[in-house]
């Protein structure tokens, strides 16, 4: 298999259903712009299943491979998005450790904005973490990494702070997660923080006087924006009750 042909063979499928007009519009949602042909997410998922549908006998190796090859050498924002979902339906059970390593690779490198981190966490990393929940406290390694990669260290567990795994339920240990947000908390990037304060509002459906507590030490160290986020998580006294001590002494 020749990766390099079979990247630029979906390359040019992904441009023939290019549209400019929705190209901008997709604008909108980014602070800076983002070179886009103007295809759907569902629509470069879709691409890229049938793709591979259509050759059974690719290797994992070689999915990997021409996966890398495609957000390696992107030029736009859905040819990242086709590599990953190049991946999605044999992440479960077909790929090892070394997906991990390739992630840690694409945040740090080439992933460019939160759509692309996202859709790595939440559409490769998510079944991926299904099939090994052994693996999930390597994600603990990007804290040291690159904005996307500190993002993603939050948000690639996210679905994890309590989920039924077959006949099980797994729960993400609270010092991992408040580990994390403590790790983050003076970090200046947007996306990051937003990225914390997302995994303490979905932890704190879970485990509201764990995050309660931890919101009354830590508040006069967080960002407003972060504290405010965490508290939609909270029931509507506990989230009163944190308001009142300030909300958050960072701007």
């Amino acid at each position: 298999m020749n990766h390099e042909a079979a990247a630029t063979e979906l390359r040019e499928l992904l441009a023939h259903h290019a549209d400019p007009a929705f190209a901008d519009s997709m604008q909108r949602y980014f602070p800076t712009p983002v070179p886009a042909l103007g295809v759907g997410n569902r629509a470069v998922a879709d691409l890229a299943y049938r793709w591979v549908g259509e050759r059974p006998d690719l290797s994992p190796a070689d999915r990997l491979a021409i996966a890398h090859t495609l957000v390696e050498q992107s030029k736009h924002h859905e040819e990242t998005l086709a590599g990953f979902a190049l991946l999605h339906r044999i992440a479960k059970r077909q790929l090892g450790g070394e997906l991990l390593d390739r992630a840690r690779t694409w945040l740090d490198l080439h992933v460019t904005n939160w759509a692309q981190c996202d859709d790595l966490c939440l559409k490769l990393l998510y079944p991926y973490f299904l099939g090994g929940l052994d693996q999930i406290p390597r994600t603990r390694e990007w804290l040291d990494g690159g904005p996307w990669a500190r993002r993603a260290a939050n948000v690639a567990v996210v679905k994890f702070v309590r989920r039924r795994v077959g006949k099980e339920v797994y729960e993400l240990p609270t010092a991992h997660v408040f580990d994390n947000c403590t790790a983050l908390m003076s970090d200046e990037e947007f996306y990051v923080q937003k990225g914390v304060g997302w995994l303490l509002k979905v932890t704190a459906r879970e485990h509201p006087d764990a995050v309660k507590e931890y919101l009354t030490t830590w508040h006069p160290r967080m960002r407003r924006d972060t504290f405010r986020y965490a508290l939609e998580g909270m029931g509507a006294d506990d989230r009163r009750a944190l308001m009142a001590l300030g909300g958050g002494a960072r701007a």
